[in-house]
Parts: C-alpha cells; sequence; structure tokens
C-alpha cells in the first residue's frame, strides 16, 4: 500500500494541535500552508539533482526496468524560473507490474510518497512518486517522479520548445509570477492555470520539431 501525501505532514499536526493559529486547520489547508508555491530563479545545481536521483532510481528499479529516464519540466529548462522540485519522467514497459513497482517504493521508512492510484488524473499507469515531501515541509531536494508508458512525448515537447525558444520561456516566466500572486498555497490551481499555455505550446512543439 502506497503512503498517502497526508502522512507525510500527519506529525505537522500533532505539533500544532494545540496551536491557536493552526488548531482548526482542516488537511487540505494545512498541506496547503506547509507545502506552498514557491519559484525559484533557475538553479544550475538542478540538472545535478537530476543525475543523482536517476541513479538512485536506477538503482532501486533496476536498468531492464527502464525504457527512458529524463529530466522534465521547468528545472530542465536553463535560465528558466521554476518551483524549486525536479521533474522526472520515467518510462517503463506496458507489461510491467505496476504493483511490484509500487512495493518498491513503499518499503517501511522510504522516504518516497506514491501516489497509485494518484490523488491527480495522470496518464496510465497512473503512478507518481513524490520524493522530498517532510512533515515540517519540503526537503532541501523535492522530486515529482511521473511514470508512463513509451510514447508520451507531451512533456518532452513542451520542455524542448521552451529551451529552442528563449522569448517563449520568457512568456513562461511571466506567467508563473502573475499566477503566484493568485495561487501561491494552491498548488491543483496553479497547475492547471498554466494548462491552456502549456497545450497550446505543446501543440505548436509537435508541428514544427517531431521527436
Amino acid at each position: 500500500m502506497c503512503k498517502n501525501v497526508g502522512n507525510a505532514y500527519e506529525k505537522d499536526r500533532t505539533i500544532h494541535m494545540n496551536s491557536k493559529s493552526h488548531d482548526k486547520e482542516t488537511d487540505k489547508e494545512r498541506q496547503a500552508r506547509i507545502y506552498p508555491i514557491i519559484l525559484s530563479e533557475y538553479n544550475p545545481a538542478w540538472p545535478e539533482w537530476f543525475a543523482e536521483e536517476k541513479t538512485n532510481l536506477e538503482r532501486l528499479l533496476g536498468k531492464d526496468n527502464i525504457v527512458r529516464l529524463v529530466h522534465i519540466g521547468s528545472t530542465a529548462v536553463p535560465g528558466l524560473m521554476a518551483k524549486p522540485t525536479v521533474d522526472i519522467q520515467l518510462d517503463i514497459k506496458e507489461e510491467a507490474d505496476a504493483e511490484k513497482i509500487v512495493a518498491l517504493f513503499s518499503y517501511p521508512e522510504s522516504e518516497y510518497i506514491c501516489l497509485y492510484p494518484p490523488d491527480m488524473i495522470t496518464p496510465p499507469p497512473h503512478l507518481t512518486v513524490l520524493k522530498g515531501y517532510t512533515a515540517a515541509g519540503f526537503a532541501d531536494k523535492v522530486f515529482h517522479i511521473h511514470f508512463r508508458y513509451p510514447g508520451d512525448n507531451d512533456r518532452l515537447y513542451f520542455r524542448d520548445y521552451l529551451i529552442a525558444h528563449p522569448e517563449t520561456a520568457a512568456e513562461y516566466a511571466v506567467l508563473k509570477r502573475k499566477l503566484f500572486k493568485d495561487y501561491e498555497n494552491n498548488r491543483d490551481g496553479y497547475t492547471e492555470a498554466k494548462g491552456s499555455f502549456i497545450k497550446e505550446i505543446t501543440e505548436k512543439a509537435r508541428e514544427e520539431m517531431p521527436l
């Protein structure tokens, strides 16, 4: 059984039970408070974070079970401001046993949090793994690992288009700053609000730069 994100901040809830400012918080409100949207200027160490975690994942899963493992998202675009969370797309074979993969991340004291089935809608195999979510908030390094089957290239199209078109990356940065003001404590809302821009650019990328 995978852990729920809520388990990561269960201790935080206990710590604040007697606090006047937090004792009436719902779980959703508490989660929003300790896991807010954070925007950072580009950090050249992000590719190194990816390389370190790539090694961890290859060791945990075995290279034979991995079709492709790539750095995606804004932290993969040099110079682009981003949430300091490294997104990774990990492609597995369609015949892979998702339950066995989940078990690899669900051992006692695991630093990973599995969403399976996830709380959000994602493409098959409907598995997302988080790392860096603690009871007190974010760790120094945070990762979102998105499991996919081969052929799901939308995030790569978007990444590569931003790298090839700095002016579009700059537009995306402006949009992020604008949305941050309204969605600092609403991660789902922030992600949804970027959706139309991401969809538009992904469609352009498919036409201009086929993988």
